[in-house]
Formats: structure tokens, sequence, C-alpha cells
């Protein structure tokens, strides 16, 4: 059986290279990919910053008809440390219908699909639209330094050309309200690092202090805890809600409609459970406090006391925006500083969705696919910058128990065997069709 017939067993190859980042090292695993690439008489370039941390580049060319096509795909992952998992995360273990191990989904699952399709094309001569590129990444996992930063930032003639994109994340099954729906992600929130600083008068460890840069800070995270940002309901959300709105029943269909009333957003969102929180970051900028630096003394009272906050802003908004936002919600008290702010697409292009959202209907008539935007960030933020429209569709069909975010960077992430195959399958059919719009 030819090697691209075997997306699960490639899949296991790659599991088996510990790229966790840092430190990264994803220089053995990227030159096993451009080996499987060269068996099969396909020429792949290697390009990197660090020798250890390499990037591939590899082209099929195509008919012409149409701007080529990116596949674009990151190895290295996120580390296992402190987990306990069921199965060794690095053995790639078969077992129970799934490959268990760390990058399963995210995403040497979804490289092993993109590499399958990609040399089935080349295998079977496909007539393909356009040139179709395929890009395996380092450091996604970390910014993109080694990865999709450098190359957009230094190599951008490799992408010459190129509109549209395939990565992560989408074409995973969603289930709400007992329906199957298969999100297909046109964008993605922009990713910042703010810093609050909050003083107040230092004193004795053993005298009563009201006031201080403490109180100052529960104060502070209490409001965090309690309150959002306001709402925002951009054009692909509104798409993304009137599409499930529409597979629902009534009276579930009219809730979930009032959610594009801002006055009764958050309203809504709280009646909704399990819906609501998956919709309540795609229609909020938001902040969590994650860091926390005061005192160096056991009985002095620190005068002074920095939180550093991640910060995700919807698409189109600037830090500007999202400080004054911020500052509305917690009051005066903190000074706040925007330390990392990493720009993003501001809209989607919408022209291939129909493509892609035929290909989940074929393989799940009754599922529903539909637009989508990622609370957090990938490489694709980069490729926008060099106008390339990134679509995240991997399609992966899981079991309706199975909640596929919070397995990602989790103990015991797995795919279902089965899904490699049908997501290879899907992938193919996007590279016979992606001229046709």
């Amino acid at each position: 059986m030819a090697i691209y017939e075997q997306p699960a067993q490639l899949l296991q190859r790659l599991i088996r290279f510990n790229t966790t980042n840092p430190p990264g090292n994803e220089a053995e695993c990227v030159r096993y990919i451009q080996s499987v690439l060269s068996e099969a008489g396909i020429e792949a370039t290697l390009v990197a910053k660090d020798a250890q941390r390499p990037n591939l580049v590899a082209r099929l060319k195509g008919r012409g008809d149409a701007a080529p096509l990116l596949l674009q795909g990151h190895v290295d992952v996120v580390t296992t440390a402190h987990q306990n998992w069921k199965y060794p995360p690095f053995d790639a273990v078969e077992a129970e219908g799934f490959i268990w191990g760390r990058g399963a989904l995210d995403m040497k699952g979804g490289v092993a699909m993109m590499l399958s399709a990609f040399l089935r094309a080349r295998a079977e001569n496909t007539e393909l639209p356009g040139d179709v590129i395929l890009t395996i990444l380092s450091d996604e996992e970390v910014g993109g330094e080694y990865g999709a930063r450098y190359l957009v930032e230094n190599h951008a003639h490799l992408f010459e050309g190129v509109r549209y994109a395939l990565g992560e994340f989408g074409g995973f099954t969603m289930y709400l309200g007992g329906k199957r729906f298969y999100p297909i992600q046109m964008l993605e929130k922009q990713c910042s690092t703010i810093q609050a600083t909050l003083s107040g008068p230092a004193g004795h460890g053993s005298l009563p202090m009201r006031g201080g840069a403490m109180a100052k800070l529960g104060r502070m995270l209490n409001k965090l805890d309690t309150q959002r940002l306001p709402v925002h309901i951009g054009p692909v959300m509104e798409l993304m809600i009137q599409s499930i709105s529409g597979a629902m029943p009534e009276p579930l269909q009219s809730l979930l409609l009032q959610l594009l009333d801002p006055s009764k957003t958050d309203e809504i969102l709280d009646m909704l459970g399990s819906i609501g929180g998956t919709l309540d970051a795609l229609l909020h900028n938001t902040v969590n406090a994650t860091t926390v630096q005061g005192g160096e003394q056991i009985n002095v009272i620190p005068g002074q006391v920095t939180v550093k906050m991640d910060g995700r802003l919807l698409p189109g908004f600037t830090p500007e925006q999202m400080l004054t936002e911020l500052q509305a919600v917690i009051g005066d008290e903190a000074e706040l500083e925007v330390t990392y702010f990493d720009v993003g697409s501001t809209q989607a292009d919408m022209a291939l969705y129909e493509t892609l959202a035929g290909i989940l209907r074929e393989d799940d008539p009754e599922g529903v696919p539909i637009p989508y935007m990622m609370p957090a960030v990938t490489d694709g933020r980069f490729f926008s910058r060099l106008g390339i429209q990134t679509y995240g569709f991997l399609p992966v069909r899981l079991p309706e128990d199975f909640d596929f975010m919070s397995t990602i960077h989790a103990a015991n992430e797995r795919i279902p065997v089965e899904s490699l195959h049908t997501g290879a399958d899907a992938v193919y059919r996007a590279l016979q069709r992606f001229g046709g719009r």
C-alpha cells in the first residue's frame, strides 16, 4: 500500500518525533517529511533561521487556471509536563479506535492529512486548478519566530500569487443542541499582552493597610471576573449565528437570533449554557489576568503590584480600543500598558467557503457547515500579511462526547483513526476543486 494511503501511519511517525516547543528541535521530523516527499519524486526545500528549526516548502504544478493554493501546518507541539496520560504521549499508540499522542490534533494529524493528499495528487497525476504549495512549519506554538513569521518577513517570494490557504483549525465536529456542525475557520482573534500597574502606600506588615496596592488588585480582579467587555458582532459571527440558528428548532432558533441584538447578547449567552460558552469569546474582546508580581518581603506591604494579562482582540480592533474598553470596566486605579500586540486579519474572504462546505456536506449530509472565528491564534495571522486568506479545514468526525477544544494541549490528546482517512480524502478533493469559484 502506498504511503499516501496510510495517513494514520504517517501520523504515528510524526508523533514519535518529540518536537515539544520550547525548544522545538523540529529538524528530524521535518527531514523525515522531506524524505517521504523525495521518495515520491517531489523536491522539497528547507528554509531555516536555525538549522535545528527548519521549515519545508514543496510545490506541485497545476493548470494555471487558479492562483496557487497554500497548505500550511506546523509540527512543533506543546509540553506534556505534569499531565497524566493513559498512553505515553510520544508512543503514538493506536487503541480504542484512536491514535493517541501529543500533536494528534494540534496539529500533526492535520499535517498527516495534508501530506497524504499532496502525495496522492502526485501519485495519481491529479490535474490541479493551480499550483499547490505544501509548507511545513516550525515554532507555531511559541510565536513563529523560526517558522511562519520568519518565512513571511524574509521569504515572502515563496508565496507569490497565493490568495488562499488551508490550515488549522476547522472541519471538526461541533455538537450544539444535538446537531452536528462543522466550523470552517475564516478569522482568528488577535493576541496582546497588557500590563496593569497598581500603586499604593508601602508599610510595615504588622499594621492594617486599607486601600493599598493589594486591595486595588483585589478590586480589579473581581471586576474582571464579574464583568464582560462590550459586545461586538462582526460579519463572520453574524453568519455563524444565523447558520446555527437556522438548523435549530423553535424556541431555540429565535433565542439564538436574539444574540444579534447587542442589547440582549449577554443575557442570552447566560441562558444558553454550553452553547453560550462556545460563543462568548467570539462576541467580545477578552482579558484574563495570568501573572502577578508584587512584594519582596513577608513583613513589608508592597507599594506596587504588576499584573500581566492576556488580551484577545476581535478582528479589526486596535490595542487602544482594547484599553479604552478595559479601563471602563476596571476603573482608573490601574495604569495600563500594552507590551505586545500581534496584528491579524481584519476581514474574511469567503470565495472558497462554499467549495469547502460542499465537501463537508458530501461526507455528512445531516451536518451543517458554519463559518467560524478562532478565539486563539494560528500561523494564519502571519500569512494574512501577504494577503492570504487561511481557511481552517482539516475535517475530523468526532463522537458526541468528545470535546475537541478541551482535548487540545491536554492529556490524552487523540484523533479517530477513521477521521485521518476521511480527512485526507476531503483535503484531496479540495485540491481538485479550489479553482471552482
